[in-house]
């Protein structure tokens, strides 16, 4: 038994930024690859939707409570975007730099990375994987407005959802996230090594079980499953 104690040092952390966000198309055979690099994003928002309460009644009382499924939607806002994702906001190429719209939509997944910090090394602390599966984008506007004197570059935003992925064990789920100070550092290397691509082989999304063999396999000190969520 131990007393709580609040606020120590080396315990105040907190999450901030978004970089290293890579692109993947999902491929006839349902792997995601290859991974692109999407530079300019300024946010990601994961926002759950889902898993509300449904009050069932009987013999005149409230008999149970039935929680509704949870799915995965959100935000992606940047100053651009590689070619990749002109597929997958519904744009298609009819001549070498000329392109329509309203043409289906294509599934992708993505990966970025966001900063921990804390009281001590400040926002270099660590870092959390993030890992999408299953995203369709909406469509999104754009306004482009006349250079002045105080001119902004062009905020491009999208919505998107989710179709979740299985998990062997586990619910399905459209997200996993990995938190480097919990993970031992050669496994999240091998990783990291599948989402960025190397010389020999390009990048890609593995899939949630294959993250879990990845960085579970031989630890008796990490819990897979808090990997998942």
């Amino acid at each position: 038994m131990a007393k709580i104690v609040w606020d120590q040092i080396g315990e105040k952390k907190y999450e901030t930024g978004v970089d290293h966000a890579v692109l993947y198309s999902l491929n006839s055979k349902g792997v995601y690859t290859p991974g692109v690099a999407w530079n300019g994003v300024t946010s990601i928002a994961e926002s759950p939707d889902g898993a509300e309460p449904e009050s069932q009644y009987a013999d005149n009382v409230k008999y149970l409570t039935i929680i509704s499924a949870e799915e995965l939607n959100g935000t992606i806002e940047a100053f651009t975007y590689p070619h990749e994702w002109e597929l997958c906001d519904g744009t298609a190429e009819i001549a070498p730099g000329v392109t329509i719209g309203q043409q289906a939509r294509k599934t992708f997944g993505l990966s970025y990375r966001t900063k921990i910090g804390n009281d001590i090394d400040g926002q270099d602390h660590g870092y959390k994987l993030h890992l999408l599966y299953g995203g369709v984008a909406s469509p999104s506007e754009r306004t482009y407005e006349t250079i002045n004197e105080s001119p902004e570059a062009i905020s491009l935003s999208w919505d998107y959802t989710t179709t979740p992925v299985p998990v062997t064990g586990h619910n399905m789920t459209s997200l996993v996230t990995i938190d480097s100070t919990l993970v031992d550092k050669d496994k999240l290397a091998a990783l990291e090594k599948i989402l960025y691509g190397s010389e020999d082989d390009d990048a890609r999304l593995p899939l949630p079980d294959e993250v879990a063999a990845l960085l579970g396999e031989g630890s008796s000190e990490i819990d897979t499953a808090r990997l998942f969520r």
